[in-house]
């Protein structure tokens, strides 16, 4: 049987987790708004429309930041069109996923359904088909406490007090050419920076994230951050990374490799925000924000034969199997262990697209299996990543060389003393013996051991059957200071301990 070790010392720590790595992203695409998290007459639905089941399962995994309105749609988004009596709202034509907007949800509702759902806004402006004028005045009508045209319209809306979003995106993806407004990397730097400049001035408080590549397979991926952050460094706190990844040839031990290329992807654009620092003499530091990342590839064939101009189509309905929560399970992992530079992730997205939460038009909602990974590393993963020597069997892969067949990252709640291991299992064929080592932790006690596996790796869960995939009881042990615990074949696995 292989076997895995992980060596970890109390004194050498790497980060504390800023809680937003934890946050998730609802764009008007699809089903993610209309019959997700707003669906006025569902039976579970208050009197805003909000569906209070959706909201059950999205405030159990505590995200604690939200991306809004996109994606792809905010960049033809006027957001004016979202705001006000909603019989005044126009229906238009959406062309990012050619879809019919009818606007009854715009930034008023979506501050009201983060209240509920115990989370934060991150907003997008359009840097796409407006600018930096646009910007500005969105920032005004959600921040600014009254006496301006902007700010009391907002009042006359029925919002009094300002909404206080203190995050915020600089435009979506304007290195694709499929993105509406598409721009070369000087034309949206010095648009970006404008942007920043003058939101900034609107409001000083808040923090501002710069689009980078779309994913690091872009041709202009790392000229296209380097341009952006030699214009913008000193006026943006963050830039973006994207990256989703699948499995369409059915090659699963390739597949549960692709988080090594989120890893790479995530030291290449940190060693670009250090080089410009440099190039600088700036004394602050940019960071990293992940705010699009997930499997997605399951849903390309039936979007193909979905009519155009519809509301609320079924577009991007991943069906996601137990492989699937394995590899969100090691991306999670990737990013607590570069925890130093992400300090914000969105898994994207939260309901109906490409999301952990699934519902029916009038009836049932349910849960996919990315999210047990998802729900244990936003509540276990908080505190201190610790620092550790992982030493676990290697091999190669179709597109990875030196692959650990487990990768793992152990976590201490400060407050608690609380120690969680975060730890998954590539091997497609058996189980892998793995101890952490924990030097100088005292004694410790196994408070959970949850393990997610299955022996169909393609399981999932469906309203029928929604506890198809969701973790078991493991039993891991701890003596001296030694954790031992059996992974099983293609597994993700929690383990929690508390100060004896």
């Amino acid at each position: 049987m292989k076997k895995a070790r992980l060596i970890v010392e109390t004194d050498f720590s790497l980060a504390t987790v800023d809680p937003r790595l934890f946050g998730s992203f609802i764009e008007h695409l699809g089903r993610a708004v209309y019959e997700g998290i707003y669906e006025p007459g569902h039976p579970t639905s208050d009197e805003k429309g909000f569906r209070q089941d959706v909201l059950k399962l999205v405030r159990d995994i505590d995200v604690p930041i939200v991306r809004y309105p996109g994606g792809n749609f905010v960049s033809g988004y006027n957001w004016e069109d979202g705001v006000g009596p909603v019989k005044d709202r126009p229906r238009r034509m959406e062309l990012a996923w050619r879809s019919i907007e009818d606007n009854s949800f715009g930034t008023n509702e979506f501050m009201d359904w983060c209240r509920q759902a115990k989370t934060a806004p991150m907003l997008a402006v359009n840097l796409g088909t407006k600018g930096p004028e646009e910007a500005r005045q969105l920032v005004e009508y959600c921040n600014h406490p009254g006496g301006t045209t902007l700010s009391d319209l907002r009042k006359a809306h029925g919002w009094r007090d300002p909404h206080n979003v203190k995050l915020w995106c600089l435009g979506n993806e304007m290195d694709g050419p499929w993105q509406i407004g598409h721009k070369s990397a000087q034309e949206y730097a010095r648009t970006a920076h404008e942007a920043a400049k003058v939101m900034k001035w609107v409001d000083p408080s808040i923090e501002l994230v710069a689009c980078g590549s779309s994913n690091s397979s872009m041709s202009t991926f790392g000229s296209y951050e380097l341009a952006v952050l030699d214009e913008c460094y000193r006026d943006i706190d963050y830039i973006s990374l994207h990256s989703y990844y699948g499995n369409p040839d059915g090659d699963t031990a390739n597949f549960l490799a692709r988080s090594m290329n989120m890893d790479a992807f995530i030291k290449s654009v940190a060693a670009m925000c250090d080089a410009i620092q440099g190039k600088l003499h700036a004394k602050k530091k940019v960071h990293l924000s992940f705010d699009e990342w997930n499997v997605w590839f399951h849903s390309g064939k039936q979007d193909a034969e979905l009519p155009s101009w519809t509301q609320a189509p079924p577009m991007l309905e991943d069906v996601y199997t137990h492989e699937d929560a394995v590899l969100v399970g090691l991306m999670l992992i990737t990013m607590l262990k570069n925890a130093d530079r992400v300090k914000i992730a969105c898994l994207a997205q939260l309901v109906n697209v490409i999301a952990p939460i699934m519902t029916e038009k009038g009836g049932a909602a349910w849960v996919q299996s990315i999210y047990w990974p998802f729900l244990q590393a936003s509540r276990y993963g908080r505190g201190t990543v610790m620092q550790g020597i992982l030493r676990a069997p290697l091999s190669d892969t179709k597109d990875f060389m030196d692959v650990p067949v487990v990768d793992a990252v152990v976590v201490r709640n400060d407050e608690s003393g609380e120690v969680t291991v975060f730890a998954a299992n590539r091997d497609l064929s058996e189980s892998v013996v793995f101890e952490t080592e924990l030097r100088g932790f005292g004694p410790m006690k196994v408070l959970e051991h949850a393990v997610l596996a299955s022996e169909d790796i393609h399981a999932f869960n469906t309203k029928e059957n929604p506890d198809r995939v969701k973790p078991a009881a493991g039993h891991a042990v701890f003596e001296g200071n030694l954790l031992a615990a059996s992974l099983p074949k293609c597994s993700w696995n929690m383990i929690r301990l508390a100060k004896a």
